[in-house]
């Protein structure tokens, strides 16, 4: 613990105990005297089960305790602990079902961030799901270093702003692959003006019109906003731009 945190909790300590103070009812006096310690409760020593293996564990937890509705239950790099994901939250649960940890995993020798990684490939897994379902803007040739995702909208500033600075962007070799996240939700005037950004004849100029504030119409066709909204939600989006790097990394 650093200095710095270590007086932060010091400090955290103290108004703790003043605002107790504060709002404590008066003690009468013969209380001080009289008053007992509360019992600390014991924590008796586990009792480790049989171990299972994950499809075994998933559909044991999945029994258990239904409202977790886990995705997935794989070994993690700690004997005897396994990594449970449901959308972006991740956990570990001991072999047995009896333990579960919510938290990251780091590797302290290593600096591994070891659940982080976990959460870059669920990013990048999902967005290879979408296909090629979406709109991109790449530099002149197609000569692209690397490409990074965004999530936007049609009524979000730093949208604008990204997309402003999309020919700086390309001559530095990146291409921006725009994919929908409405955020007033599905079937709303924002998910509309992105369907017709869609269903225009030249999508890359609907999708500059819009993000600049124009509200324009189109014909109607099948759109890929409600495949973008429902991939955003689960990967835990919930402002734009969101950006993913190339190794996945979330950017807000």
């Amino acid at each position: 613990m650093t200095h710095h945190r270590l007086a932060r909790c010091k400090l955290l300590a103290v108004l703790l105990a003043a605002t107790t103070a504060a709002c404590a009812p008066p003690m009468p006096a013969n209380a001080a005297a009289s008053a007992k310690p509360a019992a600390v409760p014991v924590v008796e020593p586990a009792k480790i089960g049989p171990a299972l293996d994950a499809e075994a564990l998933k559909e044991k937890l999945n029994k258990a305790m239904p409202e977790l509705a886990l995705e997935r239950v794989a070994p993690s790099p700690i004997p005897g602990l396994f990594e449970v994901q449901r959308g972006s939250l991740f956990g570990y649960v001991t072999a047995d079902g009896q333990f579960l940890i919510s938290g990251d995993l780091v590797n302290l020798k290593t600096g591994q961030e070891i659940t982080e990684i976990s959460r870059r490939q669920l990013r990048l897994d999902q967005l290879a799901k979408l296909g090629d379902q979406y709109i991109e803007f790449d530099p002149p040739g197609g000569n692209a270093h690397n490409v990074v995702t965004a999530f936007i909208d049609v009524d979000c500033g730093y949208c604008r702003k990204l997309h402003d600075e999309m020919a700086a962007y390309n001559r530095l070799g990146i291409s921006l692959r725009y994919y929908f996240f409405p955020r007033p939700g599905l079937n709303t005037p924002n998910s509309q003006q992105l369907d017709a950004v869609w269903c225009s004849d030249d999508r890359k100029a609907a999708l500059t019109r819009a993000v600049n504030g124009e509200k324009f119409t189109a014909k109607s066709c099948q759109t890929p906003t409600q495949a973008h909204y429902e991939t955003a939600l689960k990967l835990g989006v919930h402002g734009t731009p969101l950006l993913i790097l190339p190794n996945g990394e979330s950017v807000p």
